[in-house]
């Protein structure tokens, strides 16, 4: 895997890519997944909770495309590295390191 990203740009959200910005996830679209979550516990029936789901999406794809610009290489490494070692964390924490430190948790 080279790259988080496909040709024109747009995220691809495999499990490598959204397991390495799984902290990012958290706290930028947490108002989205709260949400979410709210509509699921209080209505059982899914159609009632599609515009939240896409609100989710809407969220998680505009960080990942952010991420991929403000810190491309960092990104990759890291998610080659994930993609690599099938999401072990441990296996991958100077990538992550170098990843957290040009793109910061805000």
């Amino acid at each position: 895997m080279s790259s988080a990203v496909d040709a024109s740009g747009n995220p691809i959200p495999t499990s490598a890519v959204l397991t390495a910005s799984a902290k990012h996830i958290g706290l930028r679209c947490m108002p989205e997944n709260v949400a979410f979550l709210k509509c699921k516990k209080n209505d059982p029936n899914p159609e009632k909770c599609l515009d939240k789901g896409r609100d989710v999406t809407r969220c998680v794809i505009g960080l990942l495309k952010d991420l991929h610009q403000k810190c491309q290489r960092e990104m990759d490494d890291y998610v080659g590295c994930m993609y690599y070692y099938t999401n072990e964390f441990d296996l991958c924490r100077k990538e992550q390191e170098a990843f957290e430190k040009v793109c910061p948790l805000k």
